[in-house]
C-alpha cells in the first residue's frame, strides 16, 4: 500500500510540475488549475499515506472463577534432619481448609 501511495504521489507531483512549467497559450488558463488540482490531490495522497493508523485494543479476557471446594495453600512444616544435606530443613506441606 505504501508503494502504491508513493507512486501516486510521485505521478501527481510530476503532473503538477509539468502543468505549471508548460508554455502558456492564449485564452487557456488550464495550467494553473491543473497545478492546483495536482497539488491538492498529491497532498491528499501523501497525507493519507503518512497518517498514523488507528490502534485497536485487544478483546477483553474473562477470568474463570475458581472451582468450589476447599481453599488450599502451602506452609512450612516441622524441621527435619536431612542426612544427605547434613542440615535441618523444613519441608513444604499442603494445608487445606
Amino acid at each position: 500500500m505504501t508503494n502504491l501511495a508513493s507512486r501516486a504521489a510521485t505521478v501527481a507531483l510530476v503532473f503538477s510540475v509539468v502543468a505549471a512549467t508548460s508554455p502558456a497559450h492564449a485564452g487557456g488558463g488550464g495550467g494553473v488549475a491543473a497545478g492546483i488540482a495536482g497539488g491538492i490531490i498529491g497532498g491528499a495522497i501523501i497525507g493519507s499515506a503518512l497518517a498514523p493508523r488507528p490502534y485497536y485494543e485487544p478483546a477483553p479476557v474473562y477470568a474463570v472463577p475458581p472451582p468450589p471446594g476447599p481453599r488450599c495453600y502451602w506452609a512450612r512444616g516441622e524441621p527435619v534432619w536431612d542426612e544427605w544435606q547434613g542440615a535441618w530443613i523444613r519441608r513444604r506441606i499442603r494445608v487445606c481448609d
